[in-house]
């Protein structure tokens, strides 16, 4: 069975995506929850055991670290992961915000758009959900840095994962990269819809 790592995944309430569908799930996160596998800094993962996981699925987390601090928790991934393995990041994308923020005139108090936990304000994406840091009283859910699609495969490529398949902004000011360590397999194309070069060089998807 593949295994994925859940990098500041919260909780196991809130679902992976379907491509992660039978696969054995462990919670990585810094907060000591009750359904958390791996109580841990993910700037900590290189003194881990390597090579455990086909996956690292980290969705709204990568932001809440500092640019200095970045490189070190994508290293990390490269750590932990198997030789063929894969690392799929969401993160906010600041670039469709500041777009959004010129274009409609809007303030940085002002409602950028509501999610199913309420609204999101403009500062929310560049500073952190304020709701959730006033209310837990941790720092840690503050953002720290952010990204575009660009600058997001430019550090995973300097961290080490020589191809970067970058994906389409999911929309939601929201983007996805998916980064490989070796070219991706023909069911790792299926799994991201990919084009599959053939051992042959076509490729096909």
């Amino acid at each position: 069975m593949p295994s994925v790592l859940n990098v500041g995944g919260d909780s196991k309430t809130i679902p992976l995506p379907d491509h992660y569908r039978g696969w054995d799930h462990l919670l990585l996160d810094i907060d000591p929850r009750d359904d958390v596998d791996l109580v841990c800094d993910a700037r900590e993962l290189q003194t881990r055991e390597p090579a455990l996981f086909d996956a690292v699925y980290c969705s709204h987390n990568l932001e809440h670290y500092y640019p200095h601090d970045v490189p070190r928790v994508l290293r990390g991934f490269v750590h932990v992961l198997k030789p063929n393995g894969f690392a799929e990041i969401r993160v906010p994308d600041v670039g469709s915000v500041m777009r959004a923020v010129v274009e409609k005139d809007m303030d940085i108090d002002d409602v950028l758009y509501v999610s199913p936990a309420g609204p999101i304000l403009v500062r929310d994406v560049f500073y952190g959900w304020h709701v959730e840091i006033e209310r837990s009283g941790k720092d840690f859910f503050a953002h720290k840095t952010g990204f575009t699609q660009k600058s997001l495969i430019a550090a995973l490529k300097a961290a080490g994962f020589p191809l970067g398949a970058a994906c389409e902004p999911l929309g939601g000011y929201e983007v996805r990269v998916v980064a490989f360590l070796r070219p991706p397999d023909e069911a790792q194309c299926r799994l991201f819809k990919l084009a599959y070069a053939t051992p042959g060089g076509s490729a096909r998807r």
